[in-house]
């Protein structure tokens, strides 16, 4: 039998914690740091943090904060948001960060994703997809906290993310976000 491995995905803006719905309107809950402890003390099995700014402002991750939180993190951290290059990806295994997810620079480039996961292994790069509902009933991938439609259809998406090299799918619904509605299990299927 599978065991059920617990996964909480942290977001932060700026230096705190917030929660969003339907990827709008964060509301801050706390300190980052903070929460890391406490999850680590519930002994999560993984952890994912994603900056929910960085790739719209095309700002750097935030190293510093980001090596606060893997000294507090006792299980795999993953970090994203506004990774775009394998130099960064460097630094951020450098701050304890054991995997890197990348959403909008992947859909601009496969190219690096390929060179990254050539340097630092498939277990190490992420690739994130953010899914919305399309008024017809189909499936769009966005990017850039859901603001900007790609164009690209889901399942090529995803496919190419494959052939590129990473190691796992970081797939979330931008309708289901912050509903506490569960799971979009038409779309996992799917996938």
């Amino acid at each position: 039998m599978r065991r059920v491995r617990v996964i909480p995905c942290l977001l932060i803006q700026g230096n705190g914690l917030v929660k969003t719905k339907r990827f709008k309107d964060p509301v801050y809950v706390g300190d980052p740091v903070n929460a890391m402890r406490i999850f680590s003390d519930k002994e999560a099995d993984e952890i994912v943090v994603l900056d929910i700014e960085a790739s719209k402002s095309g700002a750097e991750p935030n190293y510093q904060l980001i090596s606060e939180m893997a000294g507090e993190a006792f299980m795999p951290m993953a970090y994203g948001g506004g990774v775009t290059s394998v130099e960064q990806i460097r630094r951020l295994i450098r701050c304890g960060i054991e995997k890197v997810v990348i959403n909008s620079a992947a859909v601009r480039s496969k190219d690096w994703i390929h060179e990254a996961v050539g340097i630092f292994g498939s277990q190490a790069i992420v690739g994130a997809v953010d899914v919305k509902k399309s008024i017809f009933g189909g499936y769009r991938v966005v990017t850039r906290s859901a603001t900007e439609d790609t164009k690209l259809d889901l399942e090529q998406h995803i496919a190419s993310l494959v052939a590129a090299g990473v190691g796992e799918i970081l797939l979330n619904s931008v309708d289901r976000d912050g509903t506490m509605s569960g799971y979009d299990l038409p779309l996992i299927q799917q996938i």
